[in-house]
C-alpha cells in the first residue's frame, strides 16, 4: 500500500463534540470520493492521562448520489498533539469494500481531511 496516493479522499467537518471525563464523543458529516455524502460519530478514549493517543470506535452511514445508503463500523486508534487529532482506522463497509482511512481531525477549525485505501473491493 502506498500511503503517499490514496485511492479516495475527502472532507468532513465536526458538527459536535461530547466530551466525559474519559471519552471524547465526536461526529462528522462531509463529502467523500466515492462514497458521497458521509455522517460518522467516533468515540476516542485515550490511554495515557496526557491523552496523546488511544482508541477510536465509531459508525458511519453514507448515502450516495443515486439516493442508496452503505453502513460501516470504523475500528482504530487516535493520535493527538494539541488541537490536532490524526484517527487511524480500517472499516467493512455493507456493500463488502474494505478500507484502510486516515483522517486528519482539527480542533479548531473543525475541519477533517479524509484520505483512504481500498484493502479489498466492494462485492
Amino acid at each position: 500500500m502506498d500511503l503517499k496516493n490514496p485511492d479516495g479522499t475527502g472532507s468532513l467537518r465536526i458538527t459536535r463534540i461530547s466530551i466525559d471525563a474519559d471519552s471524547t464523543s465526536i461526529d462528522f458529516e462531509g463529502q467523500v470520493e466515492g462514497y458521497g455524502t458521509v455522517f460518522a460519530t467516533h468515540l476516542l478514549q485515550p490511554l495515557d492521562s496526557e491523552q496523546t493517543r488511544g482508541t477510536s470506535n465509531g459508525d458511519a452511514r453514507t448515502f450516495l448520489l443515486d439516493g442508496s445508503c452503505l453502513n460501516t463500523p470504523h475500528q482504530g486508534t487516535f493520535t493527538s498533539q494539541g488541537s490536532s487529532i490524526q484517527i487511524y482506522f480500517t472499516d467493512a463497509v455493507d456493500n463488502g469494500a474494505v478500507n484502510f482511512v486516515i483522517w486528519d481531525v482539527n480542533i479548531l477549525s473543525k475541519d477533517v481531511v479524509v484520505k483512504y485505501w481500498e484493502i479489498k473491493p466492494a462485492d
